[in-house]
């Protein structure tokens, strides 16, 4: 009796262990590098940009060809791998455009980051638009239009994936969409993926 009582504690000790190192380690380190890489890297750019070039151009398009990896990459693989949500567009039998979020839920059997992904995502999703709002400010108040007009295009593209996840984590179900949103939601992210001429059907779960 005394041993079927040690064996259950072992195994309780192991099982919280286990929830421990689940927490803590990285499970998809690549995928947390890249959800950070493109976005953190279009911000130094744009902050040290007048050191290096006095050509707008090239900054213009080296910032938004790294922002469109950013969104890609986060709206495509860095969702499902860390926290597990994606969104979609799709046409319907009828011809009619339909938004879709979905959250998968978060159970053994399923290939969700760990605790530290989940933070290390929504830190990022959330923080860099942050700083783009800034920037948007300083540009308007010192007149930078040329500038301004990037701002604009760079906190469309972080606040299009922003606003979709946000959908996901407030209405998505496993298998079935969210609710739709508002048309003003869905005028903006049409836009964008308009601009971006990105394929935006769902990718499979893995």
């Amino acid at each position: 009796m005394a041993d079927d009582t040690e064996d259950v504690e072992l195994d309780f000790a192991a099982d919280e262990e286990g929830r421990t190192m689940r927490s803590a380690v990285l499970r998809h380190p690549l995928a947390s590098f890249f959800h950070l890489f493109f976005r953190v890297c279009a911000i130094i750019v744009y902050l040290l940009c007048d050191w290096f070039s006095k050509n707008f151009a090239p900054c213009f398009i080296l910032i938004i060809t790294l922002l469109s990896f950013d969104f890609w990459s986060v709206k495509n693989v860095t969702g499902r791998l860390l926290v597990g949500l994606r969104w979609w567009n799709q046409i319907d039998e009828d011809g009619k455009s339909l938004w879709v979020f979905e959250a998968k839920k978060n159970s053994q059997g399923h290939n969700i980051g760990t605790v530290a992904e989940a933070r290390i995502f929504w830190l990022g999703l959330i923080i860099c638009p942050l700083i783009w709002t800034f920037l948007f400010f300083t540009s308007l108040f010192a007149l930078k239009i040329k500038w301004l007009v990037l701002v604009v295009a760079s906190l469309s593209l972080q606040a299009a994936n922003l606003y979709g996840y946000l959908r996901c984590k407030s209405g998505g179900e496993e298998g079935l969409p969210a609710d739709g949103p508002s048309f003003m939601g869905q005028h903006f992210l049409q836009r964008v993926s308009c601009i971006l001429h990105l394929d935006i059907s769902p990718l499979v779960y893995v």
